[in-house]
């Protein structure tokens, strides 16, 4: 039996990392600022969704510093060690955020719940302004992030961790503005629920797709039938088998297959060919092939998934 295999580590433009360095330290610093204005109103209000939104702010400055950590670690050059590098950090950084995002959620209906049972006073007035600035510094930073957020899961966590800020900060402005016209006291912590609600279901999808990627999953942006559909339909293959795709962080997959071609080694061009349509078509920029010719033995991996 013979082998060859062939590496395609190319790189195509809209898979690369971009660099947010100046976004990431822009949006920590605005944002830890206005944790300190939003939890000191917060006390002042005495106002339960304030409080909620300065802790679920926090947890985003966390967030940021942990994609931003992640995108430079996953800049550094492979090793001995480290055959790809630290690209992995990305995926852990992902499933991170998503992590925390979950603990924000936990920590805001726990403190919403005891606010319906124990009622207290809130100054519906100061709860608008306060979340209005809200609206306008989460809005931006979100902006920062958009170009990034459908090719890197890592941005895309800061980009919503973010995005659900400000629309926290927009349901926190509707319960201030409905304590300060109706004086109804409830509205407040059943605002912080709306609020955790609109978290989870935003980062629900995030946290499906981190840990899928942690597990070495394929990627949900690529479908592995058609990618063997599109092996087996090359001329000449028979067959395909112990085909794997994972990630080898969020912008970047690999690929690696057996393809059993009995009329003989096709030549490096059918490989270098094959592989750029693999990254062409799936986004999968390093693939590795092994051409099977015979028959007489069947290869030791072949019914391995």
């Amino acid at each position: 039996m013979v082998h060859s295999h062939s590496h395609s580590h190319g790189h195509g433009h809209h898979h690369a990392p971009k660099d947010f360095g100046a976004a990431f330290a822009i949006g920590i610093v605005l944002n830890l600022g206005f944790v300190a204005v939003e939890a000191t109103y917060g006390f002042i209000a005495n106002s339960i969704a304030l409080l909620a939104d300065a802790g679920h702010n926090l947890s985003d400055v966390l967030g940021l510093a942990i994609a931003w950590t992640a995108a430079v670690l996953a800049k550094r050059p492979p090793s001995r060690r480290f055959s790809y590098g630290l690209r992995g950090v990305s995926i852990l950084a992902a499933l991170a955020n998503a992590l925390i995002l979950l603990v924000a959620v936990a920590f805001i209906v726990y403190n919403a719940v005891v606010r319906l049972i124990i009622p207290d006073l809130v100054e519906g007035e100061t709860i608008v302004i306060v979340a209005a600035i809200g609206i306008v510094i989460n809005g931006a930073t979100a902006f920062m992030f958009a170009r990034g957020r459908k090719s890197d899961l890592n941005i895309r966590g800061a980009y919503l961790h973010m995005l659900l800020d400000a629309l926290v900060s927009a349901g926190v402005v509707v319960a201030g503005l409905g304590i300060a016209f109706t004086g109804w006291l409830w509205i407040d912590p059943v605002a912080s629920l709306v609020v955790a609600a609109l978290i989870f279901l935003g980062m629900a999808d995030m946290l499906r797709e981190s840990v899928t990627m942690a597990l070495a999953g394929v990627p949900s942006s690529i479908d592995p039938d058609a990618v063997e559909e599109h092996l087996r339909t090359q001329p000449g293959v028979a067959r395909i088998h112990d085909l794997h795709i994972w990630p080898m962080s969020t912008t970047e997959f690999a690929l690696t297959a057996h393809l059993v071609m009995p009329g003989g080694f096709p030549g490096d061009r059918f490989l270098a060919d094959c592989a750029h349509a693999i990254e062409h078509r799936f986004g999968i920029s390093h693939a590795t092939l092994q051409i099977e010719v015979g028959d007489e033995e069947d290869c030791r991996l072949e019914g391995h998934r």
